[in-house]
């Protein structure tokens, strides 16, 4: 019988459901008290001034992502609100209510948007905000669809990746992963690369890319292999998503390795023992990442060298990150968006986005920064 394991309240910044009691603590220490880092003072070396925000309605603990789509975004509630609005103002396209409560974020390429409920139910609208279709892929979903090529890409929680045709529901293909004796009931994340593929991560320390037209697999390659002698001790999924800039592609395992490789092939240049669940971002020549204790690590692309880390935001709970301009950009689990220098690993800005963590990653689009927190507030700010 396959086993399935939650992770605690405090780690869902980037695996989507969160369990009170399991403790990873007999493998991970965490049976000291966890006392998040005071803030130390700073003077913001720049701004990030607010734009507009507005609400979409509380994700609860779980990790919901905005979707940026030509000139919108869309984004969703755990409550089953999902909306469409206008990047340069804020101001709400539309709003829709989906039948049934959601554990993830939508997907969509600004012509279909699909939501997927934590029954396993793809709603699709269209971008009016009409319902054109809803299908049952028979499984909880976690992970958040990707919609790229005219496909919408759903993950089930039984390790089947289905591809549905994003005008009809009609199902294009089914690649089934083969299950492993112990794994994370957390969602996977997937990144598509043009429409093409996607990258993505699986049980057992590996990730792989995966034809979007047809489901194929195009390559997999082990980051990390399990190790130690309980099953909990030997999980090490690769659980966020992969990141990639130029031709590089970067991805982390739980209680694995970190590691960059060529995108083409996924042959690795380097890997070392690390352990993640916020996953990576890249800029030209390095990669970062966060621990379980919230030390961020920049590390050099080419070879992996370590270039800083930083412990300021010690047990702070931090989201994924960003890596943008000359900065790196993280939310925490108290609402506060810090900004580090790439160079050297110094905090050089901070602002309090509002009081609920931020576990999503901001994003980059047309010059302004957006942000997602699990109490469903939604702003953009401007650099200055």
């Amino acid at each position: 019988m396959i086993k399935e394991m939650r992770l605690p309240m405090r780690i869902g910044s980037a695996l989507v459901l969160g369990a009170a009691v399991i403790a990873l603590a007999a493998c991970s220490g965490s049976s000291r008290v966890r006392k998040p880092a005071d803030l130390v003072t700073i003077t913001n070396q720049f701004d990030l001034q607010p734009v507009w925000s507005t609400s979409i309605g509380s994700s609860e603990s779980f990790n919901f992502h905005p979707i940026v789509a030509g000139d919108a975004v869309y984004a969703a509630s755990h409550g089953g609100n999902l909306a469409k609005i206008d990047l340069a103002t804020g101001n709400k396209v539309w709003s829709v209510s989906v039948p049934e409560r959601l554990a993830i974020g939508p997907g969509s390429d600004g012509r279909t948007t699909v939501a997927v409920s934590t029954k396993g139910m793809v709603y699709a609208y269209d971008d009016t905000g009409k319902s054109i279709w809803n299908v049952s892929v028979g499984s909880e979903v976690l992970s958040e669809p990707v919609v790229a090529g005219g496909v919408v890409i759903v993950r089930a929680l039984d390790n089947r990746f289905i591809g549905l045709d994003a005008l009809t529901g009609a199902k294009k293909w089914t690649y089934q992963r083969q299950q492993s004796a112990l794994s994370l009931r957390v969602g996977y994340g997937m990144l598509a690369i043009g429409n093409e593929v996607i990258v993505t991560g699986f049980t057992g320390g590996r990730f792989g890319m995966i034809a979007i037209a047809n489901g194929g697999l195009v390559w997999e390659t082990p980051i990390s292999f399990p190790k130690g002698f309980s099953e909990i001790e030997r999980l090490n999924d690769v659980t966020a998503k992969p990141s990639m800039e130029g031709d590089i592609l970067c991805a982390v395992s739980y209680q694995g390795r970190i590691g960059c490789g060529q995108a083409r092939t996924g042959n690795l240049l380097w890997f070392k023992d690390y352990s993640s669940y916020t996953g990576t971002s890249q800029s030209t020549d390095m990669v970062f990442s966060a621990n379980d204790k919230s030390y961020v690590t920049a590390f050099a692309t080419k070879d992996g060298t370590q270039v800083w880390e930083s412990t300021q935001l010690t047990f702070r709970d931090v989201g994924e990150s960003l890596a943008v301009g000359r900065v790196l950009l993280m939310g925490d689990a108290q609402g506060y968006i810090h900004a580090f220098s790439q160079a050297n690993g110094e905090m050089v800005a901070r602002i309090r986005h509002d009081s609920s963590p931020i576990s999503a990653a901001p994003i980059a689009v047309g010059g302004l920064i957006l942000v997602q927190s699990q109490g469903g507030k939604i702003a953009a700010y401007s650099p200055k």
